[in-house]
């Protein structure tokens, strides 16, 4: 094994033994922050809520716009998570999910691809840089959460914020998401879809099923609306976004027994839109749909992300010739998936391009890592730094 697959790999295995199921970090974070302080970069801590985040800066002369080194010079930032999903059964895994495995030329565990191989890679390449490029003509950043598998409201979001008050940008982000589908760098994304999500309380009245004259099935309502819903093609989308989907998630109606009609209902549903649609549009939808119905509805709505994309400029040809450099590869540009902390980082106008390995197990039941991608992907890190700082 070469040096630097081994380093990845040792890293990568320190950060899945931790068990940091969303939002809590297990530890990973320290790991990550001795290894960058040791490297010269200044790391602090931002803890919102009951959530760790950190900020490190490259040169170290501080993290307040006035005290870094050369503010006039690009800015390029990595951002992660070292939040990981629940593991469901452990019974049904080959190993213990936290107990990272090599096996087959895979490293198995929880959070190996989705996304503590990303960090290992990450780290190793700003190593490298900080190391041979002591005095960068711009600022190297990490900008890592604990909050980006749950709720996403203490973790990077709040980060942008402060990092706005403080006055300081992001020129360039690379977000370490597994977006490869076959081989690593086959694919990267270049924008996300917005994601909105709505709970629908329908209400009824409880009756026994043989007598419906005395009773109100919210059931019944809730079909026909979901039946047109889902009939509904929404938009075809265009050449950088796929189409509006519409799903439902989740239905939740009965006492148990057959021969009750239930009181009340309550549907769970999700729209993944792309720009030709508004938040607005699609809730209005759902709404006149359920009340065309007649049905008693309230209604419930979260807007988790808006669509976003990076058309063009420095990021995506340093990720394009870095990946063909490193891999031999010419890379796919794409738009689809679910979301990604990357949401909350274009909004400021930086260049945000998602590059992480293959994602075929991420949330699954024996997530793996090919070990011959560690090394790999560290350098696909290292080349997009120096081709955005030094070339």
């Amino acid at each position: 094994m070469d040096p630097l697959t081994a380093e990845v790999l040792a890293l990568t295995r320190a950060l899945v033994e931790r068990p940091s199921v969303s939002p809590d970090d297990g530890g990973c974070q320290e790991i990550l922050g001795e290894r960058l302080r040791a490297s010269g970069f200044a790391v602090e801590p931002m803890r919102f809520g009951a959530v760790d985040n950190f900020w490190a800066v490259f040169p170290g002369g501080g993290t307040q716009p006035d005290r870094v080194r050369d503010p006039a010079g690009p800015r390029v930032v990595f951002a992660g998570h070292t939040d990981v999903v629940p593991s469901g059964p452990q019974e049904a895994w080959t190993s213990p999910p936290f107990d990272p495995t090599e096996r087959d030329g895979f490293l198995y565990g929880r959070g190996t691809a989705d996304m503590k191989s990303s960090l290992a890679a990450m780290v190793t390449a700003v190593e490298r840089f900080a190391r041979n490029h002591p005095r960068p003509p711009g600022t190297v950043a990490l900008l890592i959460t604990s909050d980006e598998e749950a709720d996403a409201v203490d973790g990077t979001v709040r980060v942008v914020e402060e990092l706005g008050r403080r006055r300081i940008g992001i020129d360039y982000c690379v977000v370490g998401e597994p977006s490869s589908t076959a081989r690593l760098g086959d694919v990267v994304r270049i924008g996300r879809r917005g994601s909105l999500g709505g709970t629908i309380r329908v209400k009824g009245v409880q009756g026994h099923v043989a007598y419906p004259d005395q009773a109100v099935n919210p059931i019944h309502p809730t079909a026909n609306a979901l039946n047109d819903l889902v009939a509904t093609t929404w938009d075809e989308g265009d050449d950088d976004f796929p189409p509006t989907s519409f799903q439902v998630s989740q239905i939740h109606a009965g006492t148990g027994a057959t021969n009750v009609v239930p009181g009340e209902l309550e549907c769970a549903l999700n729209f993944r839109f792309n720009p030709q649609q508004t938040p607005g549009d699609l809730l209005a939808a759902v709404e006149k749909a359920f009340l065309a119905t007649e049905a008693d509805c309230e209604f419930d709505w979260s807007l988790s992300g808006m669509p976003f994309i990076t058309r063009g400029g420095k990021l995506i040809d340093a990720v394009r010739e870095s990946i063909a450099a490193v891999a031999g590869i010419d890379t796919e540009t794409s738009t689809s998936g679910g979301t990604s902390d990357g949401r909350f980082i274009a909004p400021t106008g930086a260049e945000v391009v998602e590059l992480g390995p293959v994602n075929d197990t991420i949330h699954k039941v024996d997530e793996r890592v090919a070990i011959g991608d560690l090394a790999p992907l560290s350098r696909m890190y290292e080349q997009i730094l120096e081709r955005l700082l030094l070339h």
